[in-house]
């Protein structure tokens, strides 16, 4: 009965299925996720790149950073609950890597965010990115991005040359705002390089609207998984087995069509090119009257004491109040005097901000922002100047899901793609 049910939605769903196109080649992925740290939908999405590791060349699993206790630990125990699902998923398709070798490529890479520069020294993680960006290879080596660019733009700075060798899927929105100063390194350094800047889009992928029952967010795991597999036992530790599963796009973007082309339509999004990253620069407190669009890099430049310190040392606080309550950054000295720090909103609100120190005689700040819903909004002079092959998510009114710029690019594909899952489910009975 339970077939019988699943084969009527996927006839209902016919007509989105013949939309999905074969990807030319196996494509040649890391994955950079943070796995373990504040959010555990890298969980989710790990579980699903398990299930279909099948479809892709993975040549590194990267503990990118967590901002909080994640480490390539997280990494390797998902990697044993696939050991002994994956008997059962053999029976079903060819191709799936062994535990063995998904360990032997799961490194470590840098803890916490990156200092003003952008990056510190190399990891294991960044080192292994070099190493496969310089494999002899007819094929570029994806990157997908699932946290931080630390280790990206470390493996950048530490060897540019691969720069033409690799291409960039990035969950951006949240996490540019833990990566503010790794981001302002590649775009300002690395204008060339292929960049998929996904910030709102992936919204899309946890969007209930026009949504049948077995494919809501809430019912997914108890309709469709229904624990299935030590994978699914596990699913139901996070979110209370709620779909979240925000860096899962990235993997639908590899799944669907020529991933060459970011214009085209495709499971995992479908983007525009743009020229200029936002950067807006302020050497004074700002109020209500000014006015940034969401995700843009804010940088606040002021003038205080002179000390002994390195240049380039955290030393100083930025805490910000707004929607998801109150967080604090680390700003940074550059010497003579000269303090700095960037963030990022990731989404449309108004804010408030203080920005005080230890330090004797630091000035203390406060002020407040107003975001605009509009990515990248208008141009201001000290925008990053981008080259040809950088991509964000589609600005049409039309393509919001609600206040999420882009998502409905990902949202037309949910319910097929959360469907073809249902079925690799289905093989771990």
């Amino acid at each position: 009965m339970k077939k019988l049910f699943l084969s009527f939605i996927i006839l209902s769903f016919s007509n989105i299925l013949w939309a999905q196109q074969p990807v030319p080649q196996k494509p040649r992925i890391i994955i950079s996720t943070d796995i373990g740290g504040t959010d555990p939908d890298d969980n989710q999405s790990m579980t699903h790149f398990l299930m279909y590791s099948n479809l892709f060349q993975t040549e590194g699993l990267i503990s990118s950073p967590s901002y909080g206790d994640g480490t390539k630990k997280h990494i390797i125990n998902m990697v044993d609950l696939y050991e002994k699902d994956l008997p059962k998923l053999q029976q079903h398709a060819s191709g799936f890597p062994s535990a063995a070798y998904l360990r032997s490529i799961s490194k470590q890479g840098r803890h916490g965010a990156a200092p003003y520069k952008g990056y510190a020294s190399a990891t294991e993680g960044s080192n292994w990115i070099v190493s496969c960006a310089k494999k002899k290879s007819a094929q570029a080596l994806w990157i997908l991005v699932w946290g931080g660019l630390e280790d990206v733009a470390q493996a950048l700075h530490d060897a540019p040359e691969i720069q033409k060798n690799i291409k960039i899927y990035w969950i951006g929105g949240p996490n540019k705002k833990w990566s503010a100063n790794s981001y302002a390194y590649i775009a300002t350094n690395f204008p060339d390089l292929f960049f998929i800047e996904a910030n709102t889009s992936y919204y899309g992928f946890f969007a209930n609207n026009k949504t049948p029952d077995s494919l809501n967010n809430n019912l997914y795991s108890k309709l469709s998984i229904r624990e299935a597999g030590f994978l699914g036992k596990d699913f139901n530790q996070y979110y209370k087995g709620q779909i979240k599963m925000g860096d899962t796009p990235s993997l639908l973007y590899m799944m669907d069509g020529n991933p060459d082309n970011p214009l085209r339509e495709s499971w995992g999004g479908s983007f525009v090119p743009f020229k200029q990253s936002p950067r807006v620069i302020f050497t004074r407190n700002t109020n209500l009257q000014d006015t940034v669009a969401v995700c843009s890099v804010i940088e606040y430049h002021f003038k205080g004491p002179e000390i002994n310190i390195h240049p380039d040392s955290a030393c100083f606080t930025m805490t910000v109040s707004a929607k998801i309550g109150v967080q604090k950054w680390a700003g940074y000295y550059l010497g003579k005097g000269e303090y700095v720090i960037r963030y990022c909103p990731k989404q449309a609100e108004s804010f408030n901000y203080s920005i005080a120190s230890d330090i004797p005689n630091f000035p203390t700040h406060q002020g407040q922002m107003v975001v605009s819903n509009h990515w990248p909004g208008k141009p201001n002079t000290s925008d990053y100047r981008l080259g040809k092959n950088w991509y964000t998510d589609k600005p049409d009114i039309d393509l919001y899901n609600e206040q999420w710029q882009g998502a409905k690019t990902v949202q037309k594909w949910r319910n097929i793609a959360l469907l073809d899952w249902t079925k690799r489910w289905e093989w771990l009975r």
